[in-house]
C-alpha cells in the first residue's frame, strides 16, 4: 500500500497584538497542542506525526514566540487562553482535547476553566499550569522546598555543560541530537526576554486546588522523574485532588517527555484520549 501523508494547511489568525501562527494536520476529533517555553508549533513533531491519522492536530506559536507576531516589551501569560479560545472559534471545533508543555498548561488550563463544556480531555505535561506549585505540595511546602533547591544545582552544572534545562544531563547524553534539536527550536525565539516571561508565569500561577475541587474535565498529568523544572512528584498529589484526575510518571524523562519519549508519551496519551470519547 502506498502511503498517503495527512493532510496540513498553515494560517495566520489575525489577533490584537498581530498574527497567531498555526498549522493544522490530519483529521477527525480536535486535538491542540500548546507548547513551553523554549518551544513553538514544531516542539510537537513527533506527537503531530503520530496523531494527525485519527486526530486534527492544531500546533500553534505562542503570542511573541516566531513565527507568531513578536511584542514589544514580550507577551504576558495571562493572554494566552484568550490566543486559544480565538484560534478554536476560528477553526469552528465544537469540542477540542487539550495538550500543554510546561508554559502551555497555563494556556490549556485557563482555556479548560473557562470552557469546561468544550474540553473532552486535558493533557498535562511537567505542569501545573495556573495552580501554585508550592501550594499544592501535601507537606505544606517542605518537600517541594527541598526539591527547589537541588533542582537548582542541577539545572546550574547543566549549564555549565551546556545543557538545556528543559531537558536535562541525563537526557542530553540518551539523546544528543534531539538535545541539539530542542535547542535549535529554542533560539527560534530570538531576543525574546525569557526572564521577564518566567516572571509573568509566577505572577499568574495563584491558583489553589480547592478553586478545582468542581473542575471535572478529565485531566491527565505526565511527569518525568528526572524533570529539573516542574517537580513531577506533584503530577499525582494534583491529579488525587482532582474529581477526574489521573497521573503518570516517566522515570527517565527530564521536563520534556513529549520530546525525550515521545513514543511512552504518545501512548499514554493516546489510551487516555481513548477513554474520553
Amino acid at each position: 500500500m502506498t502511503y498517503k501523508a495527512p493532510t496540513r494547511s498553515v494560517g495566520r489568525l489575525k489577533r490584537p497584538f498581530g498574527d497567531l501562527y498555526y498549522e493544522v494536520s490530519g483529521s477527525g476529533p480536535a486535538l491542540l497542542f500548546a507548547h513551553g517555553l523554549g518551544g513553538n508549533h514544531l516542539s510537537w513533531w513527533q506527537q503531530v506525526a503520530h496523531f494527525a491519522a485519527r486526530y486534527t492536530c492544531v500546533s500553534f506559536a505562542h503570542r511573541g514566540f516566531a513565527p507568531s507576531s513578536a511584542i514589544d516589551g514580550g507577551p504576558d501569560p495571562a493572554d494566552y487562553a484568550g490566543d486559544l479560545a480565538a484560534l478554536i472559534d476560528h477553526l469552528k471545533f465544537r469540542d477540542v482535547r487539550l495538550v500543554g508543555q510546561s508554559m502551555g498548561g497555563w494556556t490549556v488550563l485557563e482555556y479548560a476553566i473557562a470552557n469546561p463544556a468544550r474540553v473532552k480531555a486535558l493533557v498535562l505535561s511537567s505542569t501545573s499550569g495556573t495552580l501554585d506549585r508550592r501550594g499544592c505540595d501535601p507537606s505544606g511546602g517542605t518537600t517541594y522546598d527541598a526539591w527547589a533547591k537541588d533542582a537548582e544545582a542541577k539545572v546550574t552544572a547543566g549549564l555549565a555543560n551546556g545543557v538545556h534545562p528543559a531537558m536535562g544531563i541525563g537526557a542530553a547524553e540518551r539523546s544528543p541530537a534531539l538535545h541539539l534539536l530542542y535547542a535549535s527550536i529554542d533560539t527560534m525565539a530570538g531576543a525574546l526576554d525569557k526572564e521577564r516571561i518566567r516572571a509573568g508565569l509566577r505572577r499568574t500561577a495563584q491558583r489553589s486546588l480547592e478553586e478545582l475541587k468542581d473542575f471535572r474535565v478529565p485531566t491527565f498529568l505526565i511527569a518525568g522523574g528526572e524533570d529539573v523544572v516542574f517537580p513531577s512528584f506533584l503530577a499525582s498529589a494534583i491529579a488525587a485532588a482532582l474529581p477526574c484526575g489521573e497521573a503518570q510518571l516517566i522515570p527517565h524523562s527530564g521536563h520534556s517527555p513529549y520530546f525525550e519519549e515521545a513514543a511512552t508519551f504518545n501512548r499514554l496519551v493516546e489510551a487516555f484520549l481513548a477513554h474520553q470519547r
